[in-house]
């Protein structure tokens, strides 16, 4: 082998060494563009209370159980949420509905952040400016299944607390619990708790979920009506009357639908 052959193998070898280098750094750079660039949406449903919102959080941010809500607590105390003094650090009904980018530098708390200051764009465009108007809102949200019905269930909330009436809402028992559930037992009416308005006339303390635009809407512009009551016998049939007879008949309709399971 000439001494010149040799020098130029060693050149190529030198030069596939850089090329290998070079390819080498090149995934490298490719796999962090990846990583700082992948997102994972992460889907806030209208009516999915904080706990729901926290646990889906988590698992889009890829971090242990428990960690959002840990966060959101610590950011409303220092004032980073800019909830209501009303709210008293209780982010329910400020993790707004819809989609939200998750991204490698999103943490919890900025997360939560977003959701909460895009709830006070959308509570200011339905005009929501106050808490029980909120809770209303909240409560619509988690009875009803359309806006009309909402405007309804609305309705009936104003009635009754003109009458000073309990609400004797199922659903925020079913909150007070930590359910979702149709059937509400006359054990689950006695339960002590502020949520349990059965037992306690007027609001409950807070939202019981985080309620979306035509929820927020319905609480601004309630039907015109004098109901007192109402029930959702099947799926797409709520009905509402201010006859206490009639609706002890529609209740009947709506426990043979449970024992037929329909």
């Amino acid at each position: 082998m000439t001494t010149r052959t040799a020098k130029r193998r060693r050149r190529l070898a030198g030069v596939a060494a850089l090329c290998a280098l070079a390819v080498a750094a090149a995934v490298v750079l490719f796999r962090q563009y990846q990583q700082e660039w992948a997102t994972t949406p992460l889907v806030v449903s209208e009516g999915h209370r904080a706990a729901q919102v926290y646990e889906a959080a988590d698992e889009a941010l890829s971090v242990s159980a428990g960690t959002t809500k840990k966060a959101a607590e610590r950011a409303a105390r220092a004032g980073k949420l800019k909830l209501p003094a009303a709210a008293k650090g209780n982010p329910e009904g400020y993790l707004y509905p819809g989609t939200y980018t998750v991204r490698s530098e999103t943490t919890p708390t900025s997360l939560v952040a977003s959701m909460t200051k895009t709830a006070r764009k959308r509570h200011a465009a339905a005009h929501v400016d106050d808490y029980p108007t909120l809770v209303v809102a909240s409560i619509a949200q988690a009875e009803a299944d359309n806006y009309t019905d909402m405007t309804k269930v609305v309705r009936v909330i104003k009635n009754r607390m003109a009458r000073d009436m309990p609400l004797q809402m199922d659903s925020t028992i079913n909150y007070a619990l930590g359910r979702s559930t149709l059937n509400t037992s006359l054990a689950d009416t006695r339960i002590e708790s502020p949520y349990n308005t059965y037992r306690h006339k007027g609001l409950p303390p807070s939202p019981i979920n985080n309620p979306g635009r035509e929820a927020l809407k319905a609480a601004t512009s309630p039907a015109d009506g004098d109901w007192l009551y109402f029930v959702t016998v099947k799926p797409g049939d709520t009905r509402f009357t201010d006859d206490y007879e009639q609706h002890l008949k529609w209740v009947e309709e709506f426990n043979a639908e449970q024992r037929n399971g329909t």
